[in-house]
């Protein structure tokens, strides 16, 4: 491979495994809150976010870290106005105190944050708007979840950044370079000294996380399910510390989770079970952080076609991506990781996203038993074929044919759930 190649997967990893506090979304609206003060330069008499349906759907039932327990997306901006770190952009609320709390709180009783849904924009999207007196600012954030495209202050523009679904100026690292093929060559022929800086944080972080899940009990009890089973399968608990990293995540357990695709769920996906094979069996360190490598970049790769936001479930590309890891790791080849993400998308493609909330949790673990399931198959030389349903002629294609679905043929299904959240959600009705 390349030294160039290297060196763009390299750049992708970097780019994309990076920590947040909490989940992303109520984060990126705290992280341009607290930007929009401070170009504003004094505290605000109000603010108004401008956001998406996604990012709707996801920010009203997930728990704001640091927040004492509040929920939603007034809440989110408010608490970054108040005492959030917009230099520390996704772990923005890391240096809340009480006190903040407490003025949150009153703030939001005063009705100090109002949301307006916007039509027609990126499906991550959000703007805040600050006002004091005469004096105005707005952030605008699109594409992913630190993404600034506009500042302005008083109608007068500090900052621009052309946009569009299709840009990748944003980020440097080429991600049209990806496939399966070149994502096992990577992981074989990388310096593991290159790895190292990048992947020992995500396995710090996301196994932190999961063990602080594991202890404390948080969400609707999916880990404590699968761990009553009690069959001693590495498959089982692989699948129940992913699913307590996520209910604590969910309920805003105030520790950092390295995320993937902009998603910490993802990035829990992807590596806390690669991280349990590889213990379970004895692995060494520097196949864990190989296998990482796989597992990373198969769920970038899945997404690039999907986009970050979609109401198709990342679940099931971060999954896809940790069955690859496990089929590298078992020494299956190329054919064997391919067949097994073919395997992956043949089965659970088709689970929605209805927005982060505690049944992530139960979303991970049924996406990985597909992905486990897949990688049993895969074992036996066994795969569905091509023109069965969405699957193509090759792994490639079916990638790409999975990713059109998520990213076009699902836009009118993401309405629906946004139109059934609003009807069943107080919140989200008076959005409309």
């Amino acid at each position: 491979m390349q030294r160039q190649t290297i060196r763009n997967f390299v750049t992708i990893l970097t780019e994309e495994l990076i920590p947040a506090l909490g989940c992303t979304e109520p984060i990126a609206v705290a992280y341009a809150a607290a930007k929009a003060r401070d170009v504003l330069g004094v505290f605000p008499e109000h603010i108004t976010v401008f956001c998406s349906g996604n990012i709707v759907k996801n920010v009203k039932s997930v728990t704001v870290p640091n927040s004492n327990g509040l929920r939603g997306i007034d809440a989110a901006a408010t608490l970054g106005t108040v005492g959030g770190r917009a230099d520390k952009e996704l772990e923005v609320l890391s240096a809340i105190r009480p006190e903040d709390i407490e003025r949150t709180k009153a703030l939001l009783e005063a009705h100090f944050c109002s949301t307006r849904l916007v039509e027609s924009v990126d499906k991550l999207y959000l703007k805040i708007q600050a006002l004091a007196g005469q004096e105005s600012a707005s952030v605008t954030i699109q594409g992913h979840h630190t993404n600034i495209t506009d500042i302005e202050k008083n109608g007068n523009c500090l900052f621009h950044s052309d946009y569009s679904q299709d840009s990748s100026a944003v980020r440097r690292g080429d991600r049209s370079q990806l496939s399966v093929r070149a994502i096992l060559e990577f992981a074989d022929e990388v310096d593991i000294a290159e790895l190292e800086p990048i992947l020992s944080r995500q396995v710090h972080c996301n196994m932190r996380i999961c063990q602080e899940g594991l202890s404390e009990g948080f969400g609707a009890g999916v880990a404590a399910a699968l761990l009553a089973s009690d069959d001693g399968s590495v498959f089982t608990a692989a699948r129940a510390k992913a699913a307590a990293a996520s209910e604590a995540r969910m309920a805003g357990c105030a520790l950092p989770v390295v995320i993937n695709s902009g998603s910490g769920n993802q990035g829990i996906t992807v590596s806390v079970p690669v991280v349990e094979y590889v213990r379970k069996r004895g692995l060494s360190q520097e196949q864990l952080y190989r296998a990482l490598a796989v597992s990373n970049l198969i769920s970038i790769h899945l997404k690039y076609f999907i986009g970050d936001l979609s109401a198709f479930c990342g679940a099931v590309t971060a999954a896809c991506g940790a069955g690859a890891a496990l089929a590298y790791l078992d020494g299956i080849g190329y054919r064997g990781v391919a067949d097994t993400i073919t395997n992956t998308l043949a089965s659970v493609s088709g689970i929605f996203c209805d927005g982060a909330k505690p049944s992530c949790a139960a979303k991970i673990s049924s996406s990985l038993d597909a992905a486990f399931l897949s990688l049993g198959m895969a074992k036996r030389h066994s795969a569905f074929h091509p023109g069965e349903g969405v699957v193509g002629e090759d792994v490639e294609q079916t990638i790409r044919s999975v990713g059109h679905i998520g990213r076009n043929g699902m836009d009118e299904t993401d309405q629906e759930i946004l139109r059934i959240m609003m009807q069943t959600d107080s919140v989200c009705r008076e959005l409309c």
